[in-house]
């Protein structure tokens, strides 16, 4: 069975630094696209960033040069590095990947950034 956990949310101050972790289990391919996206209360779920298989990136206008994912692909694990932190980055932070037609999403993180 397919588990992908996200976990390093928590409250932080404006300008502060959190580094969130994606781990997954029961998975024996390499997944193909692993993301973060995110949700803040009344809004639609929407894209942190992408990584491939083979390191290519891609972020949200809102996070570029502050936010860094990386992933160690034998592992399937994922991290999100968040620099710079502002209060409209609070939200529910999810994990997402995917292989072939087949999508995989962990329950989310919470991050709130607020003095």
């Amino acid at each position: 069975q397919v588990q992908i956990v996200e976990f390093g949310g928590g409250l932080v101050q404006p300008g502060g630094s959190l580094r969130l972790t994606c781990a997954s289990s029961g998975i024996i391919f390499s997944l193909d696209v692993m993301g973060w996206y995110r949700q803040a209360p009344g809004e639609q779920r929407e894209l942190v960033a992408t990584i491939t298989g083979t390191g290519n990136t891609n972020y949200a206008d809102s996070v570029k040069g502050r936010f860094t994912i990386s992933r160690d692909n034998p592992k399937n694990t994922m991290w999100l590095q968040m620099n710079s932190l502002k209060p409209e980055d609070t939200a529910v932070y999810y994990c997402n990947g995917r292989h072939g037609s087949s999508s995989y999403w962990g329950q989310g993180t919470q991050v709130t950034v607020s003095s």
